[in-house]
């Protein structure tokens, strides 16, 4: 591959020739390929020929095989892909490039005013050799090649040799059986030596997005050396974009958000400029009316920080970041003369989730947390019994007392489970009128709430991304909860407690020897 300086104007038709032979020269000269930008910096002319930033370069020349991004917002990954990816095809033979949006509008928007303003406005000498034999609403298809590129929301058919997912985190929060598909049918067609680039925005700590990344992140921590079917993690945090920086004497920059810059400094081995603070605060009071949350996910300044808060729509975010706020999220000891309560949520097919909980002054402590699929109740009935403590109450959902039929006999799961814990003393929880008001309550008790970080952690994320469900048609977040990111069990067991709870009397104190025996009648 030839190397010439991007910035290197040719003179003659040689000179142009041998510049057209080197791929870095025709996407970075700035001499092919023309965009439309936002003019935000009010520029008069909204057509500029493209040339890449300082985030965009960084990428190019860490690409991998298989590529996952975190990142902040407006740098202009999908803009760089659809570039790279109508370059490829318009100079190599029987490529077939693929780029998917996260809904149809979406598509529509980055084919007409990214791939086909591209194609449409190349130099005249070169779009008169580079003609179509397909122009469709999607596709761009090039008869002098046989190379195509396209835009849609999902590419199962064929081999894509080159395919750029874009917002995949919003598409697995908004669209996870559209994520499912991308995960099973898109990314396998990319052979192994094939490019795919997956960016987005942090949505939450669930989805396969969080869990790419995730694995990504570990396989660059442990310096495992990857092979082509692992994806290489790449972070682009605000504070990296030339552009992200504001006149400060317009700001007014409080001391609460100075100790916050100070710290991501500390983190990040680099400094932070008043500039670059302003424009921060700026962005977060008035593009998301002063929420961190939504800045720690639109504008990260660290990787663990994009994925620290729930994603749009979950019903407990607030109460999530206000408990990470005042540290009742932390390590919390099992008192051995405290009974434990637990919470259930007992699932007909799909899963069982418990609380354990203590009461310890006006704090309440969930100490440990439980989850299975498909296992039977003994299988929960056994866990509680290893963990060796005496017991208060088992607060069941209302339709625990509903009798399933069985292959040997026909009983309610509470029925079960009193079989399993002799001894032991159950409450079913009565039925709130709706679901909404059961949400509510459970908000308005989080206040006391503490979690143990470390024996609740599942937990703990599964209550970060208890989110409603998206109504494509409305275009919004309904009132009914998501049931198939597996988090709602999670919040339905710790429903129980804020629905049904008692204090009971002042506890007697256990005597250790009865904690030692575990069960207790």
């Amino acid at each position: 591959m030839m190397k010439i300086d991007p910035s290197f104007v040719p003179k003659t038709p040689e000179e142009f020739k041998k510049c057209l032979a080197d791929p870095m020269w025709r996407i970075c000269s700035g001499a092919l390929y023309k965009i439309i930008i936002k003019g935000d910096n009010d520029e008069t002319n909204l057509v500029i020929p493209f040339k890449p930033n300082k985030s965009q370069i960084k990428l190019i020349k860490k690409m991998w095989h298989r590529n996952i991004i975190l990142k902040a917002r407006q740098l202009g990954f999908t803009t760089l892909a659809c570039i790279v990816w109508l370059d490829t095809a318009l100079f190599t033979a029987n490529m077939r490039c693929g780029i998917i949006a996260q809904d149809d509008g979406a598509a529509k928007a980055i084919f007409r005013d990214k791939v086909k303003f591209a194609y449409l406005n190349l130099p005249p000498m070169l779009l008169s050799q580079m003609p179509l034999i397909k122009d469709a609403a999607d596709e761009l298809l090039f008869s002098h090649n046989n190379s195509s590129i396209r835009v849609a929301t999902s590419m199962r058919s064929g081999t894509i040799h080159r395919l750029h997912i874009s917002e995949f985190g919003k598409i697995c929060a908004k669209y996870p059986d559209k994520a499912a598909e991308v995960i099973t049918g898109s990314i396998p067609s990319v052979p192994i030596n094939g490019i795919v680039i997956i960016e987005s925005t942090a949505e939450g700590q669930d989805g396969d997005y969080y869990k790419m990344c995730q694995r990504a992140m570990r396989l660059r921590d442990q310096g495992t050396e990857l092979n082509k079917k692992d994806y290489r993690f790449h972070f682009f945090p605000w504070w990296q974009e030339d552009g992200y920086k504001l006149d400060p004497q317009s700001v007014v920059i409080s001391k609460k958000d100075h100790d916050y810059f100070d710290v991501v400094e500390t983190k990040i081995k680099a400094v932070i400029s008043l500039e670059q603070r302003a424009w921060y605060i700026a962005t977060r009071d008035a593009d998301f009316s002063g929420d961190d949350e939504r800045m720690w996910q639109e504008y990260p300044s660290t990787e663990q920080e994009a994925f620290q808060q729930s994603s749009e729509g979950c019903w407990f975010k607030t109460q999530m970041a206000q408990t990470r706020k005042d540290g009742r999220i932390c390590n919390i000891p099992l008192l051995s003369n405290i009974p434990c309560n637990t919470f259930w949520d007992i699932g007909n097919s799909d899963g069982t989730a418990i609380w354990v909980h203590q009461k310890v002054g006006m704090e309440n402590r969930f100490i440990r947390f439980y989850e299975s699929w498909g296992e039977t109740y003994s299988h929960a009935a056994s866990w509680l019994q290893s963990l060796g403590v005496v017991f208060g109450t088992h607060y069941l959902p209302h339709d625990a007392d509903h009798v399933r039929q069985g292959k040997d006999t026909n009983k309610s799961p509470r029925e079960m489970l009193e079989e399993l814990m002799k001894g032991h003393k159950f409450e079913t929880v009565a039925r709130t009128e709706t679901l909404i008001a059961g949400i509510n309550q459970t908000r308005d008790i989080f206040n006391t709430l503490y979690f143990d970080e470390t024996h609740c952690k599942e937990g703990i994320a599964h209550l970060d991304g208890y989110k409603k469900k998206w109504n494509n048609r409305a275009g919004c977040w309904s009132d009914d909860p998501c049931k198939t990111d597996g988090n709602s069990e999670a919040a339905d067991a710790l429903r129980q407690f804020a629905q049904g709870y008692k204090e009971s009397v002042k506890h007697k104190p256990v005597k250790k020897a009865y904690v030692q025996h575990g069960w207790m009648g």
